[in-house]
């Protein structure tokens, strides 16, 4: 995919250094764009330098949270052309042990980015990463944006928030704004310590060390999407004048189980999973089986996945075989 768009344009990645905003950030410098990362580097967050050090100086780094909105962190909002917003907290079970946080995380810097785009450049254009999460327990499958949200955990509370906040700027002060929510993304640069980010990451690493990984009932269906996809639909809604003001899902090329997804990964890497009773505090805020409909997105900005899961899981092991240090023990 080619944006010409991006040639020398000032781009801001907030959240830069974690996993999706790290490889957005290096196809940004593929296509040509002067890029600064701003990530606040909260070691749950999985915010890694690590994660740039191919782009050397190519890629302007600051270590900066939102909420704080220092001069310099201004100076490149009021400098970008286009802004992708993925500095948030996306753990469902922290939300519910530190839902001040949260909020901290989500809503305030969320709040704080907006009003420094309205004070300092309410021309850029800005594209936020939200999450599936904001519906709940489907009614009915698949998903679309359309469905009721209502969220299972605080963070699906705060992310409405968010949502909203953005949505408001757009239609009071003539923002810009474009909306993905995001469903389980996956690949290389993937949080794979432990399952804060998705449950697939602690299965990698675990896979990658031969220890057996445990899996929660393995009923569950699920959609998945390989970052590089996601990365595509990113920079198709910040380059489409149709996406302002819309709210696009993500979604997968099928639709898996648990035991299924499990099964792909036993096949690649030889080690053996478990099947295990769902943790009952675990269970009090999963949703249960989930796809999306990404018709929407498909059919407006012309965006479907093209990485089949085996495809995209095979490629993010290889990626971490390669890139042990990034396992961020």
């Amino acid at each position: 995919m080619q944006h010409s768009t991006f040639l020398d344009k000032q781009v801001l990645v907030t959240g830069g250094a974690g996993f999706i905003g790290s490889n957005l950030a290096i196809r940004l410098r593929d296509l040509g764009a002067r890029v600064t990362v701003a990530d606040a580097m909260v070691p749950a967050h999985g915010g890694n330098r690590l994660h740039l050090e191919s782009l050397g100086p190519a890629v302007a780094v600051l270590q900066e949270p939102l909420e704080r909105m220092s001069d310099d962190l201004a100076a490149c909002v009021a400098a970008a052309d286009t802004i992708f917003h993925l500095a948030v907290q996306g753990c469902h079970w922290d939300s519910m042990e530190e839902p001040l946080k949260d909020l901290h995380y989500n809503c305030s810097a969320t709040l704080a980015l907006l009003e420094a785009c309205r004070r300092h450049n309410p021309r850029a254009t800005l594209v936020f990463a939200s999450t599936r999460q904001v519906y709940g327990s489907p009614r009915a499958l698949p998903v679309d944006e359309g469905h009721p949200l209502q969220p299972v955990d605080v963070n699906g509370i705060h992310k409405i928030a968010a949502e909203h906040y953005h949505l408001l700027y757009h239609r009071v002060h003539r923002l810009p704004v474009t909306i993905a929510r995001l469903t389980n993304t996956y690949g290389p640069r993937m949080r794979i310590r432990d399952a804060r980010q998705t449950f697939l990451g602690l299965w990698i690493r675990q896979a990658l060390e031969g220890q057996p990984f445990d899996v929660w009932d393995g009923r569950q269906r699920r959609d998945f999407n390989y970052v590089d996809d996601v990365v595509d639909a990113l920079l198709k809604m910040a380059t489409h004048p149709q996406a302002i003001g819309k709210v696009y899902n993500l979604g997968g090329d099928r639709v898996y189980s648990l035991r299924q997804a499990a099964e792909t990964l036993t096949e690649l890497t030889g080690t053996l999973h478990v099947i295990r009773a769902f943790p009952a505090d675990r269970k009090a805020i999963d949703i249960g089986d989930y796809h999306a409909s990404y018709e929407a997105i498909r059919s407006q900005l012309g965006w479907s996945p093209s990485t089949t899961f085996r495809e995209g899981l095979a490629a993010a092991l290889a990626y971490f075989r390669a890139h042990a240090h990034l396992f961020q023990p």
